[in-house]
């Protein structure tokens, strides 16, 4: 445990020295946001409609963030050698990933909190302060399993190939997912898919949040099942190729 916290200790303080990558993460989410929302204005006044597409562009970001910004750069100290060295230490398998996430998360936060104030100060989107607590909660910690899916994309060996792959899963889960528009207006083939998809039980959570309502326990469980399948397979493909 001393360890782990250390590593991920570590792995904060580098991401944030990295002002550079801090500014990028931080404006990414919010250019997202503001265009797809301008882009939909039609629906403006339906208050509804706004917070839950606040939580939608979000989730949408969050997930962005999560999968190919620590998939790639995962990929990159591969390439540099990092990994490498990392494995001759007596630092624990799985270790390594999990202090990423940690880091990853803080990022995350920041992101979320921008995004709010954003929805709040210029879409005059409407919560409580519960709402805003409790669903910028979930989206925080409901990110786990797709930071774990950027472990696994950190698995490739070519920048490449990594950014290539990350991107289709990218927009496929949150399209989908019912990010980008309601689930129920999708052919019902695809509405059955869309349903057991992380990316759809990570934006069902926090559309109950602001809608008054608490998480279903179908999606809790989902992603805590997708985020151990996705951490397994990273480490075991990562032993595999003689990384930690």
């Amino acid at each position: 445990m001393n360890m782990l916290m250390s590593q991920c200790r570590i792995e904060i303080i580098r991401v944030l020295r990295n002002r550079h990558f801090i500014i990028a993460s931080l404006v990414m989410p919010v250019m997202f946001y503001y265009i797809f929302t301008n882009t939909l204005s039609g629906a403006a006044n339906d208050k509804a409609w706004q917070a839950q597409y606040l939580i939608s562009m979000t989730a949408f970001s969050i997930i962005g963030s999560a999968i190919n910004t620590l998939g790639l750069r995962l990929v990159q100290e591969k390439s540099q050698g990092w990994s490498r060295l990392m494995d001759i230490t007596p630092l624990p398998a799985g270790t390594y990933l999990v202090a990423k996430m940690v880091a990853q998360t803080i990022i995350n936060l920041f992101s979320i909190i921008v995004i709010f104030l954003v929805g709040a100060l210029i879409n005059n989107v409407e919560l409580s302060a519960m709402q805003w607590i409790g669903s910028g909660a979930w989206i925080l910690i409901g990110a786990f399993p797709f930071l774990a899916l950027g472990t696994f994309i950190g698995t490739f060996k070519s920048i490449d190939t990594a950014a290539a792959v990350g991107n289709v899963l990218y927009m496929l889960l949150s399209i989908l997912g019912g990010l980008w528009m309601p689930l129920e207006i999708m052919p019902k083939t695809i509405r059955a898919i869309g349903e057991w998809l992380p990316t759809y039980r990570f934006g069902h959570g926090a559309w109950n949040i602001v809608a008054g309502k608490m998480p279903d326990m179908t999606s809790i469980m989902a992603l805590a099942g997708y985020m151990m399948v996705f951490i397994v397979l990273s480490i075991y493909i990562r032993k595999r190729q003689g990384a930690i």
